[in-house]
């Protein structure tokens, strides 16, 4: 392998290590921090997670994108979750946007 080509292979593999170290599974029960509907198609959201599976490189924060099916459906439990302060749980898939938010594929409330 060429020098250059060597270093380009090192410069995206650190850039990219928080996609190759992602893994899925269920965060921990908290209440919901924060909630921010955006204008972009996804919504963002603070959980305050003691343990997040993803690897991504922001533990707190999580986004569903508004087309994903079942995404109003999480966006209703999260909100009630603000509203009534219980404490629910999020699978994150493993997958991590550009700001290193965890994204997720269900939702769990606790009774």
């Amino acid at each position: 392998m060429k020098p250059g080509a060597a270093i380009i292979v090192v410069i995206v593999t650190l850039l990219y290590s928080q996609f190759l170290q992602a893994s899925a599974g269920w965060t921990d029960y908290v209440t919901v921090a924060e909630l921010v509907p955006t204008d972009r198609h996804y919504y963002t959201f603070r959980l305050p997670v003691s343990e997040n599976p993803s690897g991504c490189r922001n533990k707190t924060w999580f986004f569903q994108n508004y087309g994903s099916p079942g995404a109003d459906k999480m966006f209703d439990a999260l909100l009630e979750g603000i509203k009534s302060s219980i404490r629910l749980r999020v699978y994150v898939t493993g997958v991590c946007n550009l700001d290193g938010y965890s994204e997720i594929s269900s939702v769990s409330i606790v009774p």
